[in-house]
């Protein structure tokens, strides 16, 4: 089953490699074109992110929840010009459970490593257990998951393949499934890391100084067993760092990195990463509501084997997470690139931007060969429907920058003069909004509605319609900070817009930030049939 919807998915997903390594984002650079950058590097959701270097590339990995495909792959040569090339994970494990949006659930906080010339990505779902996947070709197809931990509540897992062969796993817990958190435990695996061999030994106790200490990373060096693990919480919390000459501890600990006088709010969970030049540095995440878990890189140097991040401003001996720096030291330099944004849905494929709610089912969409658009099918909405949020065929892309409009042209095609069809924007949170075209049996409608907390269940409402000669229209909406507002508007001809309804104030999701995209649904009442045709969907200032 999962092989023939991963064939079909990858088929949906690939991009161009000549789209990617020309694209720029016209709304967030973090190369300053003068040997600098600014923070953070990705103004976009790529939450709890895992760096690795292999050779002069650089590979990033992020959690994705509920989302497919899932397991972001990113690549750079510079650590400041990223590129999404790939997903590790086409479609949710168990398939059957993530048929339906799963909010939250999914893939947590996964980490990165090269093993004998292959990449492994091990992730926790904190209702199943420990996964890993890996691949000897990152742009290629990555094997099926292999689970090497089964369990409640496994979170946050990072593998050690020692000096002597012996291979390890450290994770941390989700208080919300394994009943406890703030614990750090480390298992023995199988030399080919694919399953643990014991039940684990607690080596940190986070419970007095450092509550919710996770997302855990393993490294060695000089002799001493390194875990990073951040503490305090998502947005209020610091860096902390555990080492021992002994895997099994006792761990010294030691606050690295913390917010201090700067706004970078929480400076948590990320990379070591060491270039080819031989500097350091760490990534980390900061979360920004509903802009989600943005990206930092920090430069970060050693004193008395304790990595030292950022800047120390105040001189109490722990770093402050930058604003703007010099680029690493790679050898060489490289022309900006970004992750794609836009697209006119040319050739055969979606772009890797394009994440759906749930797993994917082929008769959601459409992309044939020599067909410049996108074909939405009007899918049913589930039974007991109130809003979107249990809706899985959303098609959404990350915020990417605090500034942005997202314009799209967009036909609708009910095949039946009855009611039922819509097509449109949707800005998609705990709240969410939207405008859409549908129809009723005198013609076309442009609606703006709202659901103010849809992830409790609370109805969608109208805000305002109006009636339009024609099925065919430009829908924009302008994102602003600060806030996330959001302002829709629309087109007859692609050049004059209206602004239409109220402003929005975006929300982040489970987890997750605020997504922008499409959708394409119809009322359980509604007879068969309908599609809308996508043209293009652009992301600009």
């Amino acid at each position: 089953m999962r092989y023939l919807s991963s064939f079909i998915l990858l088929l949906t997903i690939n991009l161009s490699a000549q789209d990617q390594n020309n694209y720029r984002s016209e709304v967030w650079v973090a190369d300053n074109n003068d040997g600098t950058y600014t923070n953070p590097v990705l103004h976009a959701d790529y939450s709890d992110p895992d760096v690795i270097r292999v050779g002069d590339d650089y590979y990033m990995t992020a959690s994705s929840f509920n989302a497919a495909p899932g397991l972001p792959v990113l690549h750079s040569k510079d650590m400041i010009n990223w590129k999404l090339i790939n997903h590790a994970l086409p479609v949710q494990v168990p398939e059957e459970t993530f048929a339906v949006p799963q909010h939250g659930n999914g893939v947590w906080a996964p980490s990165i490593r090269s093993h004998n010339d292959e990449l492994y990505i091990y992730w926790g779902d904190p209702d199943h257990g420990i996964y890993m996947v890996k691949t000897n070709d990152p742009y290629g197809n990555w094997e099926e998951p292999v689970l090497v931990m089964e369990g409640k509540g496994l979170i946050d897992p990072s593998p050690l393949w020692d000096d002597d062969g012996k291979a390890y796993l450290v994770h941390a817990y989700a208080g919300s499934r394994a009943g406890v958190k703030s614990l750090v435990t480390v298992n023995k695996m199988n030399t080919e890391g694919t399953r643990v061999l014991d039940a684990g030994r607690h080596v940190f106790d986070g419970h007095e100084e450092h509550p919710t200490v996770e997302g855990t990373k393993f490294y060695k060096r000089n002799g001493y067993y390194y875990i990073f693990a951040p503490a305090g919480g998502v947005s209020t919390g610091w860096q902390l760092i555990l080492r021992s000459k002994n895997i099994y501890g006792p761990y010294e600990e030691k606050v690295v990195l913390e917010q201090g006088s700067t706004d970078i709010n929480g400076p948590h969970q990320g990379a070591w990463v060491e270039t080819t030049e031989g500097e350091d540095w760490f990534y980390h995440f900061q979360d920004v509501e509903a802009y989600g878990r943005i990206v930092h890189l920090q430069p970060m140097n050693w004193e008395n084997d304790w990595p030292v991040m950022g800047e120390d401003n105040d001189g109490n001996g722990i770093g402050e997470p930058v604003k703007s720096h010099k680029k690493p030291n790679v050898g060489k330099e490289y022309p900006i690139v970004t992750p794609v944004e836009s697209t006119q849905f040319e050739g055969d494929s979606l772009g890797l931007q394009w994440q759906w709610h749930a797993n994917p089912e082929v008769v959601w969409h459409a992309k044939l060969p020599g067909e410049n658009y996108l074909r939405l099918f009007s899918i049913k909405t589930q039974e007991n429907y109130k809003n979107l949020w249990m809706t899985p065929n959303l098609l959404l892309q990350k915020f990417p920058a605090p500034d942005f409009t997202a314009t799209t042209k967009i036909s609708l095609f009910p095949e039946e003069a009855s009611e039922g069809k819509r097509t449109g924007l949707i800005i998609m949170g705990i709240d969410y909004a939207t405008l859409t075209l549908t129809h009723d049996t005198d013609g076309f409608i442009i609606k703006q509605t709202q659901a103010i907390d849809a992830i409790d269940g609370k109805e969608e409402v109208t805000i305002v319609e109006k009636r339009i000669d024609s099925n065919e229209v430009v829908f924009r909406v302008e994102v602003s900070s600060p806030g996330a507002i959001c302002q829709f508007s629309y087109s007859k001809n692609g050049k004059d817009f209206s602004k239409i309804g109220k402003s929005f104030k975006a929300q982040p999701g489970k987890w997750i930030g605020a997504k922008v995209g499409l959708l394409s649904v119809s009322t359980r009442e509604a007879k068969r049939g309908g599609y809308a045709d996508v043209e293009y969907f652009r992301i600009s200032k």
